[in-house]
This record gives structure tokens, C-alpha cells and sequence, in this order.
């Protein structure tokens, strides 16, 4: 058995965009932890995964913009959602007072 985690610990206070962790990984499955601090700016970043990607916003505040759908949506905590492979999306906004925590699960 492995050793017992906390998602919240070991948070950096301030980073200039975003960590990504990576906490489970198998042939078919990926999970990682992100961290998203203020301020964001990646205007040009798009995100175009192979795979589905499930992503649940444990603390913080967010919106994501979907370019095929002309689509952006706001999350608060303990706001999900399904995003199927190859729907491009990118982050707009994060709360520029808060630690956003991200549990994405690629699958």
C-alpha cells in the first residue's frame, strides 16, 4: 500500500503561472494535481489532448474557454467538468486572490 497523500499540502504560496504534478499513471489512466496561481497569461496556449480529460476545480476560481464552441464557462470550487479529446480549450481566468487547485483525470 502506498503512503497516505493530502491533495492540500505542500501548496506554494506564489508561482508565476502553474505546477503540474503528476499523481496516478497507468497504461490507461492519468491523474495529476495543478496548481494555478495569478497572475495567468498564456493568450496562446491551447489545450488539444488525445485523450478525455475530467477535471475537477477543488479550490478556487476559474474559467475556461472552449474556441470551437465560441464557449467560455466559470467554475468555482467543487465545480467539474468532461472535456472529450480534441475540444480545444485553453484558461482565461483564475482568481487573482486565491491558490487554484485543478484534479485532472486523463483517461
Amino acid at each position: 500500500m502506498d503512503e497516505i497523500k493530502n491533495i492540500f499540502n505542500d501548496l506554494p504560496h506564489k508561482i508565476p503561472g502553474e505546477i503540474v504534478e503528476t499523481i496516478l499513471e497507468s497504461k490507461t489512466i492519468h491523474i495529476e494535481r495543478i496548481v494555478s496561481c495569478a497572475p495567468y497569461s498564456m493568450e496562446n496556449v491551447w489545450y488539444d489532448q488525445d485523450e478525455d480529460e475530467f477535471v475537477i476545480l477543488l479550490k478556487g476560481e476559474a474559467k475556461i474557454y472552449f474556441i470551437d464552441e465560441d464557449k467560455e464557462v466559470s467554475l468555482k470550487t467543487g465545480g467539474y467538468l468532461n472535456i472529450p479529446k480534441h475540444v480545444k480549450h485553453r484558461v482565461t481566468w483564475i482568481h487573482p486572490d486565491n491558490v487554484t487547485i485543478w484534479l485532472a483525470v486523463f483517461y
